[in-house]
């Protein structure tokens, strides 16, 4: 049965169509936005998939180019895999939604959203995240929703709602909030030093918009939502744990946890791991959950330790930051690079400077961003953490930590008109216990002061936990967590900043929302825990971006010339442009505005190709001294060429002071001649002379 819901959001209309298209999919909901359409759909499996500890979600989002009115590029004409954009527009979606579903529920659940028409003023992300939660909250899949998302943006100083793609790209705030009825359970924002007080205005701005769009979902589920189904299961058996307590007590188990060595833990577990399975051997219905019930036991001790005791695994008090540690120009050659350890994560970054020309390109559904001037990527490998597990290339979490570096150091780098650069960042995880995306920005901000470039203000990036009990009065938020208590905690709540505001957080949670005082407590800790890394250990390191680049960087200079002069330089099929790069050997990219950008290594060929355009766009001045080579000869005079495409005659008069009959007498083709500029002649051609220079 076919059935249209609609409501004003943001002084737009949303439609969701369900009953319409896609019936057998668990549930559908045909979204939507002024003209932006987003087919969202959720479906589960029959049976809980065999042998896994974890609920097997998966989240896509995908990118048509018929959306936009594009061909795909490439030779197939068809979309490839998914864009960086795709796969964290599936995190934002899956982080709020994944915590809602039962613990227990091992059914593979697909949410897919297909982009069918994107209309620039209303993003389909925003459409494909709201129509996620109605499909899943119209399905039998259980789930403990209803769950809603909202956009806030900055636009000359005053938030703005759901902003269009051209607002939401060059405002000040980029700012994607989700909420159930009760809390906010996901935050996901960029800004440009927004001062804690603004962000947390923004996000129960928003909180109150999510409200609203609860209430509608909420009518759309009462007239059509289907009958949750029963499910199998994956709970634990308590007769199981009341085995393990006997064999490892409590408190062995807490002293086993009790460490800040991540590989003594880990041994400490395998041993118990061991004896308990050694214990239960004959018992063929228990012995495969033993894994599984360990974990759990693990779980709840660290949780008890840390709510009740106020003991953390470390030692560490509630509010303190591990051992930190910070040197710069650790790899030679590089354009600069820098090494940021935390505790037992370690991070080193990577910066490479290149010309415009090697800017990333972007093909995808933004008609307004077509290339990335800073690129920021981060690498996981398995050794990071110990394990063995072979190179596949980026996963989602490494796209995903990798953009948020990007995200938090985007608002301090220098414009391209100051510093014409293409910047590429990569970050290497040495080692791993926990928050390595927000080490990775401390180790950026140093590499790129390394390298030279000239960042506005430095940037520091560290995360907050959470343990809760019962109420909403009973918990304890965790200055800078380690893996361990990310693991068995409810909360990763990231924050990267200058002394002065937030640039970017991520905040992910395993339990039903937030209250408002976590949040305004975790932003608290979070701003005072960057200010101290920022001035105990980043900025003794290096204090201030580097006046000059690594001799091994690129050099650029640039010149601006008029605009209308641009075909000049470039000349027919490229031929001008070529023939300076040929001369001098460097790289050269011409923006519309006029701004010729010329890279190289030595300066004195760029200082040449720099004169060579300089004369090319300037017209020939009357007593202008230049130096050019002999192109061409006539029984009147020779050619001389000053730059490519840029010549002028001097007439056999005007060769030297004494008579000659021939040009040749005096010249060959090849000479290099100096000449001054005589002004016009009587039909308004330019003269010059060899024999009048001084």
């Amino acid at each position: 049965m076919y059935k249209s819901f609609t409501m004003d959001l943001a002084g737009r209309t949303l439609r969701v169509d369900v009953g319409r298209v896609a019936a057998q999919a668990s549930g559908a909901a045909f979204m939507h936005y002024g003209d932006t359409v987003v087919l969202s759909t959720a479906t589960a499996s029959a049976k809980p998939r065999d042998g896994i500890d974890f609920f097997p979600l998966s989240v896509d989002f995908e990118e048509k180019m018929y959306a936009v009115g594009k061909i795909p590029g490439g030779f197939k004409k068809r979309e490839g895999r998914a864009s960086d954009n795709a796969v964290l527009t599936a995190r934002v979606i899956d982080r709020p939604m994944r915590p809602l579903f039962p613990k227990d529920y091992r059914n593979d659940v697909l949410l897919n959203n297909l982009v069918m028409s994107v209309d620039p003023t209303c993003r389909p992300e925003l459409v494909a995240m709201l129509g996620s939660a109605i499909a899943t909250c119209i399905s039998d899949i259980p789930f403990d929703g209803p769950c809603a998302m909202t956009q806030i943006g900055i636009t000359n100083g005053e938030f703005v709602v759901n902003p269009g793609q051209k607002e939401w790209d060059e405002g000040d705030l980029q700012l994607t909030v989700a909420s159930t009825a009760e809390k906010v359970i996901m935050i996901e924002a960029g800004a440009n030093e927004i001062k804690e007080e603004k962000m947390i205005e923004a996000i129960y701005m928003a909180h109150d918009i999510n409200l609203q769009i609860i209430d509608f979902i909420n009518q759309i589920v009462a007239e059509v939502g289907k009958e949750k189904h029963t499910y199998e299961s994956c709970t634990i058996p308590e007769e199981l744990f009341a085995k393990i307590k006997e064999i490892v007590p409590p408190a062995e188990m807490e002293e086993a946890v009790f460490t800040d060595e991540k590989q003594v833990r880990d041994e400490n577990i395998r041993e118990i791991t061991a004896r308990v399975e050694e214990a239960l051997a004959e018992d063929e219905e228990l012995l495969p959950l033993v894994g599984e019930a360990i974990y759990q036991y693990q779980k709840k001790t660290v949780r008890k330790m840390i709510l009740k005791d106020h003991k953390r695994p470390d030692g560490r008090a509630i509010d303190q930051i591990r051992p930190l540690a910070a040197e710069v120009d650790l790899i030679p050659r590089v354009h600069g690079s820098a090494m940021f350890t935390r505790g037992q994560t370690q991070i080193c970054t990577v910066t490479t400077l290149a010309p415009m020309s090697e800017v990333q390109r972007v093909d995808g559904l933004d008609e307004f961003i077509t290339e990335k001037r800073y690129v920021h990527q981060y690498n996981f490998p398995s050794y990071s953490v110990g394990e063995t597990k072979p190179s596949r290339g980026p996963g989602r979490r490494e796209i995903g930590h990798g953009a948020l570096a990007e995200r938090a150091l985007l608002p301090v780098l220098p414009f391209a008109e100051e510093f014409p650069y293409a910047m590429r960042l990569v970050s290497e995880t040495f080692e791993s216990n926990g928050s390595t995306s927000q080490a990775s920005i401390c180790a950026s901000t140093m590499s790129l002061m390394a390298a030279g470039v000239p960042i506005r203000k430095p940037v520091a990036g560290i995360s907050c936990g959470l343990v809760t009990g019962e109420t909403d009065d009973d918990y304890l938020v965790l200055t800078d967590i380690q893996g361990l208590e990310d693991f068995f905690g409810d909360m990763d709540f990231k924050v990267a900043g200058t002394k002065d505001g937030i640039t970017a957080i991520q905040m992910d949670i395993k339990i039903h929302g937030l209250t408002r005082p976590i949040v305004e407590e975790a932003i608290a800790r979070t701003k005072a825990a960057r200010e101290y890394i920022l001035d105990e250990v980043m900025l003794p390191a290096i204090g201030a971006p580097r006046e000059e680049l690594s001799p091994y960087a690129p050099k650029i200079i640039t010149v601006e010339i008029d605009p209308q002069k641009i075909g000049d330089v470039v000349g027919k099929q490229g031929k001008v442009i070529n023939a300076i790069i040929e001369q001098t050997g460097v790289k050269i990219d011409i923006s519309e505005d006029g701004i010729v950008s010329i890279c190289g290594v030595d300066t004195e060929m760029m200082d040449r190709a720099a004169e060579l355009v300089r004369i090319i766009v300037t017209d020939f001045e009357e007593g202008q001294v230049l130096e050019g080579k002999v192109v061409s000869i006539k029984e009147f005079g020779a050619f001389v060429e000053f730059a490519p495409g840029k010549e002028g005659l001097v007439h056999i008069s005007k060769i030297c002071n004494q008579r000659i009959n021939h040009v040749e007498d005096v010249l060959t083709l090849g000479d290099k001649v100096k000449v001054v500029c005589l002004g016009k002649d009587r039909m308004g051609r330019v003269s010059f002379s060899m024999k009048d220079v001084k």
